[in-house]
């Protein structure tokens, strides 16, 4: 247990050591809106490979700046852990550990917990007797079916728990943190937004060399790191792909079909298309069976489903869908699977509707004419069209909608900041 914990001696862990010697020091935004308050429940969630163990490091040592006592801070990686009684022994020794030490209150970061069979069995029974009523936990694990089950297992049992998403680097963090560019950003509203747009463009030549990098990156920081050693994501994107289809057959359904779905995603080049479509066009599946596969890959953080809405404001869900893959490494990655190749312009509209799936609700609308992105933020609609390539010009529009040519796209995409990701 003390090997885990090294602050409760005066040192620090190692995933800190290395996040603080490294070129790239990515500081999630979400360390910025976590909150320590008894009693809750909280999940950090993310794609594989996000990071999540060294943002949950980096937050430690910030808890330890503030004062607190070492050793009301408690991590433990479930990695080596076989089921819930084990994992149920390891916090009753640290239960009894803090009682000895006087300790009212405490942070408890159980970290990759879904390599615990039945984890949730001895979270839950000691929420039940009251063994953690003055304690603040958080749970961190990569999106899988067995998180999201298990997640949905304590109702009315997370007091002022949430949830906190970490997700792939945005553009702006990209260009800041990787490329060192001194750009200004606001959290999003047009009019600021504009002004920083104005201010960042004596950067418009380097932030275009950028983003034409971050089109082949993402935001993943294991491609990242990858691509600037050796030039490529090769490595990287066997990493993912043996973890997506990892968890596909852990569910029960089937590599093939999977990959057959995503093969029409991919081929759809980001118009909209039915599950009837897909269904047809992927060998004669049923549509039911192509919506089961495309929910589940949403969980997962793979893809990102756009439906059609009216100008009103009106949703319909039985339209055709637009499907994005939620960032350009991991388009890649699946092209490469499927051997269907993904354009340009369709990574550059997905990174657009991710980034802005980030601020708000985000869906399309289309007629005899198109908008690419309708966000939806504090009740009003705002439209997003992107013109990547030289296509012909969109007639009158029926909502507000910003043109978003190559020249602004990543002059846009770099001043947007987001404050983070969480929800109760």
């Amino acid at each position: 247990m003390e090997e885990h914990n090294p602050w409760w001696y005066g040192d620090y862990h190692e995933k800190y050591l290395e996040w603080r010697e490294s070129d790239i020091r990515w500081k999630p935004p979400l360390i910025n809106i976590i909150e320590v308050k008894p009693f809750s429940l909280n999940f950090i969630i993310g794609p594989r490979q996000i990071g999540k163990t060294t943002a949950i490091m980096v937050y430690i040592h910030e808890i330890l700046a503030r004062n607190t006592d070492p050793r009301a801070i408690f991590y433990y990686p479930c990695d080596e852990i076989s089921d819930f009684r084990e994992l149920g022994e390891i916090l009753d020794d640290y239960l009894r550990f803090k009682e000895s030490r006087g300790i009212k209150h405490a942070t408890i970061f159980l970290d990759e917990i879904t390599f615990v069979d039945e984890w949730w069995r001895a979270i839950k029974a000691r929420i039940d007797r009251g063994m953690l009523k003055n304690d603040t936990i958080f749970i961190s694990g990569s999106a899988s079916i067995e998180l999201i089950a298990g997640k949905e297992r304590f109702p009315g049992r997370r007091g002022m728990g949430k949830d906190y998403y970490l997700l792939p680097l945005t553009f702006h963090e990209y260009a800041k943190l990787v490329k060192k560019r001194e750009i200004k950003g606001v959290i999003f509203s047009t009019d600021n937004l504009l002004e920083k747009i104005k201010i960042n463009k004596i950067f418009s030549r380097r932030l275009m060399e950028d983003f034409e990098e971050y089109l082949t990156t993402g935001g993943f920081p294991i491609s990242i790191k990858e691509y600037l050693a050796k030039g490529k994501t090769t490595e990287a994107q066997r990493v993912y792909l043996d973890w997506l289809r990892t968890d596909i057959i852990k569910t029960g359904k089937s590599e093939k079909i999977l990959k057959d779905i995503l093969a029409q995603v991919i081929r759809a080049r980001a118009n909209p298309i039915s599950w009837n479509r897909i269904a047809k066009e992927a060998g004669g599946l049923s549509p039911n069976t192509v919506r089961s596969y495309i929910e589940l890959l949403e969980n997962l953080f793979v893809v990102k489903v756009l439906e059609f809405i009216e100008p009103s404001g009106k949703v319909y869900r039985r339209k055709n869908k637009k499907i994005h893959v939620i960032d350009p490494f991991l388009y890649d990655t699946l092209s490469r699977w499927t051997r269907e190749e993904a354009i340009t312009e369709q990574k550059v509209e997905a990174i657009i509707a991710n980034h802005l799936s980030l601020l708000g609700e985000v869906f399309y609308w289309r007629d005899s004419t198109e908008i690419d992105v309708v966000l939806r933020i504090n009740k009003k609609l705002l439209g997003f069209e992107v013109k990547w390539a030289l296509r012909q010009e969109s007639r009158r529009r029926p909502i507000r909608t910003i043109v978003l040519d190559r020249d602004l796209i990543p002059l846009f995409l770099a001043s947007i900041k987001i404050k983070g990701t969480f929800k109760k």
